[in-house]
């Protein structure tokens, strides 16, 4: 899910012109840094962690992917649960819908026991939770911060980007990072943030994704990381921002217990998930985790990102330009997934020269159909043709077509949307993380990632691609050098299509008009 678009900032500009200059932040509250505990070897998740880990490689990480939704949630409930010292939690985005509330109420749990949490989200979608963010804030071992905080607070985020557009670069700028790490010894990261469509319970769409949880030394990589943001100047805590609850102490957890009431009990789960796993909680019950054992690093932005005036400069050493590196080192194929595809004109380059050097390039990414952003959509597809003329094989997942594959979970009526960042080099080295291959993610968010070097777990992610025959359309040219979309039956039959899956004129015609005026490093 994007920022919501900059067509948001163009629609209330007019009304909020008069109205924005008035509003300002409170002046910057001085925090004490904390940093992730590191006397955290008798713990339970520790000990766990350690076990089936190489003696004789140290070095070496663990990690299993976790492509499906249900599973990921019981991997995040799993480790909140078990956790005993600490939990740092950082997300783009967390809903009180009902899956936002149980994660918000087994941290909360969590901190009743005496465990340290630290939640960090960003501030764009924090619309609407005030009460429920403070209310978790006043409870003790528990602490919220907001990044890069909006100069409103209050209203719907309509009205906060109206009453803000004279500090453009608090709305545009965003932490997109996703990432949980328990007793500073288990982590998770990837591209979901915590809602319903996030964790196949939405009724409308569904988000087809991918996290990876982690243990080993890439572990404090990670934990280091969430401890620049928290304690970055970027960061504001959310009692600076809001009214303080009221009632004692009593009061408010009563209060609280009122606004988690709407969270689910528990998500249904497969005893055994697509790649043959049982559930994280029942290993971390039985003492030991499926790991595969690899050599990794960690990709992070710093916070500052966002404060550095020049485009070039925010580029430098960013997520971005560290994975673009290593699929330039690519000697014989390059998959890149992303749902918001936007590679640019210095980006054709790179994936042009790839293909000349004899290096096979795929893409998938979101059919029309199937994206929840039709202006990005819209500057993804001023790159098709010429993608495909240079010998760029895309794919672009179809939003009922996915429904074909239920390797990924159970769509029921809903539709699927991708939404996993994913780049693998060569059958060995795989990138799992928060990053789009788009300049906003490039340039104006700050993101986070793992590249792991390990052709077993590569392996492991290619049985998960959706095929053509299942849930992606196939694009090429015709004899005209039109562009049409294939669609593949499982039969082997092919049925091709001429009219774009999902356009319409009207949507055509407003994004053509707000891309001539949007930048398209904005989208």
């Amino acid at each position: 899910m994007k920022i919501g678009s900059a067509w948001i900032r163009l629609c209330v500009f007019a009304a909020a012109g008069a109205l924005a200059g008035c509003a300002s932040l409170p002046p910057p509250v001085a925090q004490t840094p904390t940093h992730a505990p590191t006397d955290v070897a008798n713990t339970r998740l520790a000990r766990v962690a350690r076990a089936g880990a190489p003696a004789a490689s140290p070095a070496l990480s663990g990690f299993r992917l976790l492509p499906e939704g249900t599973t990921a949630f019981d991997a995040r409930l799993a480790m909140v649960r078990n956790a005993e010292r600490s939990i740092d939690a950082q997300y783009y985005i967390l809903s009180n819908d009902s899956t936002g509330l149980l994660f918000l109420r087994e941290l909360n749990a969590a901190a009743q026991r005496g465990v340290r949490v630290r939640l960090l989200i960003d501030d764009l979608y924090t619309a609407g939770k005030d009460e429920l963010l403070a209310l978790l804030a006043a409870q003790p071992n528990f602490e919220v911060r907001v990044f890069n905080p909006l100069p409103v607070h209050f209203g719907p985020l309509a009205l906060r980007i109206a009453l803000s557009l004279h500090d453009l670069r608090r709305i545009d700028r965003r932490m997109h990072n996703k990432l949980l790490v328990a007793d500073n010894s288990l982590a998770m990261t990837g591209g979901r943030n915590v809602a319903d469509e996030y964790f196949m319970h939405s009724d409308t769409a569904n988000f087809i994704d991918m996290d990876v949880l982690a243990s080993g030394p890439v572990v404090r990589e990670l934990s280091d990381s969430f401890d620049d943001y928290w304690n970055s100047p970027q960061v504001w805590p959310i009692g600076s921002l809001v009214p303080r609850p009221v009632g004692d102490a009593a009061q408010r957890a009563e209060r609280l217990a009122m606004l988690l009431h709407g969270a689910l009990s528990s998500l249904a789960e497969p005893s055994v998930d697509v790649l043959g796993n049982t559930p994280v909680g029942q290993q971390i019950a039985a003492g030991r985790l499926a790991q595969t054992w690899a050599d990794a690093r960690m990709l992070a932005d710093i916070p500052e990102k966002i404060t550095y005036d020049n485009p070039d400069a925010r580029f430098e050493d960013s997520v971005t330009q560290r994975t673009v590196a290593i699929m330039l080192g690519a000697q014989s194929e390059v998959t890149m997934i992303s749902p918001y595809f936007i590679p640019g004109d210095n980006g054709m380059k790179v994936l042009e020269d790839s293909v000349r050097r004899g290096v096979r390039v795929d893409v998938l990414t979101n059919a029309l159909d199937a994206t929840d952003e039709s202006l990005v959509y819209a500057g993804y597809a001023r790159y098709r043709l010429a993608m495909l003329k240079a010998g760029i094989h895309i794919y672009e997942l179809g939003g009922t077509l996915a429904r074909r594959d239920r390797q990924l979970g159970d769509f029921h009526s809903s539709s699927g949307r991708l939404h996993a960042k994913i780049a693998v080099v060569d059958h060995r080295r795989l990138f799992v993380g928060s990053m789009n291959l788009d300049g906003r993610s490039a340039r104006l968010n700050t993101e986070i990632g793992l590249v792991i070097d390990s052709p077993d777990l590569t392996a492991q992610f290619y049985t998960l691609m959706p095929a053509p025959e299942l849930g992606a359309y196939e694009l090429r040219l015709d004899a005209a050098g039109a562009l049409e979309w294939v669609e593949h039956d499982v039969d082997g039959s092919d049925k091709v299509i001429r009219d774009e899956p999902g356009a319409s004129l009207f949507q055509r015609v407003t994004d053509w008009l707000l891309l001539k005026v949007v930048p398209e490093g904005a989208l």
